[in-house]
């Protein structure tokens, strides 16, 4: 076999960074560099515009250009110096947009207070990774939340960085990133951001509309590989994906939820308020920590099997033997 082409070692070897070492948080990050951006433009744009849904479309396009231009003039400096600078860079750059391994690892601080019997732990460990509020869940509650954070973010932390690294290499993942920290920084439906944050609220869904369906297919076809429920996963998936406020996060979270055989979804409170959200999925299964378990399996297979999947469309050499 025939040495790999340079983007599919790059895609390999940030994968495996990724799986190994988690997020480089000892490194300059261009994803903090990128809310920098966004906070930089907030405050002048509002200043600027009396119409703040206009103010907002240009921050999206600012922050999405302005992303993708300096990743590629990096890229491209890079590459100028020597292949190898240009790899290293390449690799960096597509190592950061990946966060598998981050999410496991904030997530398993609430399985580990739970393990522990810290209820009261596991309750602030899991304040920093969901919007709700925690302090009075109790247990199974608690791993709700650490599931369906799993769940949702395999689709948009995961599948979706890895599906735009493989189709338009470094520069384009890190322009999903701009969109998705947009989302997170200004998509908000509240009196501050519902005018500003419309524009990066719309274009973060259009940016997951194909990657969140394609993370639902592949838990559903990853299940029995990680000793879930195939069948389940492509059930609750068929009849759930829809049961959610978000034209996306339903497809992952609904495909899990009938993997582990478990109800997401039910009531959460939101600065005071209780908020009822639509079930995801029958309780087969209680909620405990070894559901916790089976959805990180769950991301993991998912994401393996997305690489599978592609290398065995970019490289059909792989499977017959030189001639």
């Amino acid at each position: 076999m025939e040495h790999l082409p340079p983007e599919i070692a790059l895609v390999l070897a940030a994968v495996a960074l990724d799986l190994l070492l988690g997020d480089p948080r000892c490194l300059p990050h261009p994803v903090v560099g990128i809310g920098r951006l966004i906070s930089f433009l907030e405050a002048r744009l509002r200043k600027s515009f009396g119409n703040l849904r206009v103010a907002g479309i240009l921050l999206l396009v600012v922050t999405v250009a302005t992303t993708y231009l300096l990743a590629a003039l990096i890229l491209k400096a890079a590459y100028l110096v020597s292949p190898v600078s240009g790899f290293v860079a390449a690799l960096y750059l597509s190592w950061v947009t990946l966060a598998a391994r981050s999410l496991h690892v904030e997530s398993a601080k609430v399985a580990k207070a739970l393990c522990a019997n810290d209820l009261p732990g596991a309750r602030v460990a899991l304040s920093y990774i969901v919007g709700r509020e925690t302090a009075e869940l109790d247990e199974p509650e608690v791993v709700r939340g650490a599931v369906e954070t799993v769940a949702e973010n395999t689709g948009d932390g995961v599948i979706a960085p890895l599906f735009y690294l493989m189709l338009g290499g470094p520069a384009l993942a890190l322009a999903y990133k701009a969109v998705n920290t947009l989302d997170s920084m200004v998509g908000y439906k509240n009196d501050r951001y519902l005018e500003l944050g419309w524009a990066s609220a719309r274009f973060d869904d259009l940016a997951n509309y194909l990657p969140a369906r394609l993370t639902a297919l592949l838990m559903v076809a990853a299940a029995p590989l990680c000793g879930l429920s195939g069948k389940g996963a492509w059930r609750i998936m068929r009849r759930d994906r829809r049961n959610h406020s978000s034209p996306n996060s339903g497809f992952p979270e609904s495909a899990a939820a009938g993997a582990l055989q478990v109800r997401l979804g039910g009531a959460n409170r939101y600065f005071g308020r209780i908020v009822e959200k639509p079930s995801i999925g029958d309780a087969i299964v209680p909620l405990s920590i070894a559901t916790y378990a089976g959805v990180v399996r769950l991301m993991y297979c998912s994401e393996l099997l997305l690489v599978g999947l592609w290398l065995l469309i970019r490289v059909p050499s792989i499977l017959t033997p030189a001639q």
